[in-house]
């Protein structure tokens, strides 16, 4: 994968943050949610996810599977985060560009706080809450991160319609990489087929 990209996801991307989500291990969603949800509760979180009136967006690698995604709720002025990271892409930029898309989106709609809640255990989260500047307050096993967001400018605003066009970009881009890769799978395929020699009966 190249430097992760996150794209704002619409209600057609149900079914795959669906499978992003139940990808995760036990321990993984019990980290995300903060309980281990079962695989009925995953779907009725997702189905309940307002694409309008909030925002989710999603990092997706060269096979255009989600491997990321952060959903953030709006409620007066302010919104909470939350993010989830495939095992496999942790550690390489998706859970910042995640966060940083999200940070940005929220500051364009006039949101004054961005929070977190998350177990204090997920180290990850933990990690790009400090990273960012955000205020945390551990108690009892949890912990609240808070960031207070600059006011929109012009230049913000800007910046925002930017990273949206090079999201789409990244992965229009993608989408024909796979699309090659699919087409030149195919007629390799019978190619190879002819060449294995026939045996002797």
């Amino acid at each position: 994968m190249t430097k992760a990209s996150a794209q704002r996801l619409t209600d057609n991307a149900r079914i795959a943050l669906q499978k992003h989500f139940l990808a995760l291990s036990t321990n993984d969603r019990r980290l995300r949610f903060g309980i281990p949800l079962a695989p009925e509760s995953i779907a009725a979180y997702v189905e309940r996810i307002d694409f309008d009136r909030d925002a989710v967006f999603g990092v997706h690698d060269d096979a255009l599977v989600l491997v990321g995604a952060a959903h953030v709720a709006f409620g007066g002025d302010s919104a909470e985060l939350g993010i989830s990271v495939s095992p496999d892409y942790r550690g390489r930029g998706a859970g910042s560009a995640l966060f940083e898309r999200a940070a940005e989106h929220a500051r364009n709609r006039f949101i004054a706080t961005l929070f977190m809640h998350c177990l204090a255990e997920n180290a990850t989260m933990m990690h790009i809450a400090r990273r960012a500047g955000m205020d945390v307050v551990i108690e009892m096993g949890e912990a609240d991160a808070r960031l207070e967001l600059l006011p929109a400018s012009p230049a913000s605003i800007a910046g925002e319609f930017v990273t949206d066009r090079l999201a789409l970009y990244d992965y229009a881009f993608k989408a024909n990489v796979a699309a090659w890769r699919s087409i030149h799978d195919a007629l390799a395929t019978p190619a190879a087929e002819a060449e294995t020699p026939t045996p002797l009966t």
